[in-house]
């Protein structure tokens, strides 16, 4: 589905981020992986192959995503999709508590992350002539109600109407923009809550599968976005969450 495409994905060290560019790779495409650390990224390339790239990026700062793209291109010759995966979520309790330094750096990332990151690829996309398909991972925080979980919720909320609003914007310029909200997803980041009996226990009794995901079930969805199968296909937002919102 994405044979020769060159896909740029953040936060691909681990989790969800991880398990996109595994399947990509095995969609047929040419692979750039992003995170903060280097030597995180080198394992997932060393594990797929010659058709991943890593390239360390703090996605909350527009020259390092600038650079990113520019050397996906400088390798790679273009980037076709681009995958605002990277997040964080440093605070877990009642919104009203927020320290100050985490709000800032939840919205830091997985908001400026993902507007620097469609930003840096429009640029490329226009220049060269060409469309390019931009998948936003936000969440099913960001279309419920997120106790505990607000400033992450409110964040997620923004890159929902981002997603639409970009949408909008770049049809014209053949650029598609859409979003995947999933449930909850056994990784690292959801641990407080699939490491918390009681916690993940609540969430699965309301969810019609009865169970959590794993990362590689997010994948899929996204290879669709970001193939010719989706052409037709921007300003979507598609939940991946077991049924979640459907109850």
């Amino acid at each position: 589905m994405l044979k020769d495409k060159v896909i740029v994905v953040t936060g691909a060290s681990r989790g969800i981020g991880e398990a996109i560019a595994r399947a990509c790779v095995d969609a047929g495409a040419r692979v750039v992986l992003a995170s903060r650390k280097q030597a995180d990224l080198d394992r997932v390339a060393a594990d797929l192959g010659e058709r991943a790239l890593a390239v360390a990026c703090h996605t909350g700062k527009a020259e390092e995503v600038d650079a990113l793209v520019a050397k996906a291109v400088e390798k790679l010759g273009r980037v076709d999709g681009y995958v605002n995966n990277a997040a964080t979520n440093p605070y877990f309790g009642p919104l009203v508590d927020t320290p100050d330094a985490a709000i800032d750096k939840t919205f830091e990332v997985n908001v400026r992350g993902y507007l620097y990151g469609a930003r840096a690829v429009v640029k490329h996309a226009r220049a060269r002539g060409g469309g390019a398909s931009i998948v936003n991972i936000a969440s099913v925080a960001g279309i419920r109600a997120a106790p505990m979980q607000g400033i992450y919720g409110a964040t997620k909320a923004a890159v929902i109407s981002m997603t639409q609003t970009l949408a909008f914007e770049l049809g014209g310029s053949g650029i598609r923009v859409n979003a995947i909200a999933p449930g909850l997803v056994e990784t690292k980041f959801a641990a407080a809550i699939v490491g918390n009996p009681m916690l993940r226990d609540h969430v699965v009794k309301r969810t019609p599968l009865a169970r959590h995901a794993q990362p590689a079930e997010i994948a899929g969805a996204v290879v669709y976005l970001l193939s010719d199968a989706a052409s037709f296909t921007t300003g979507s937002v598609i939940t991946v969450d077991g049924g979640l919102t459907a109850t």
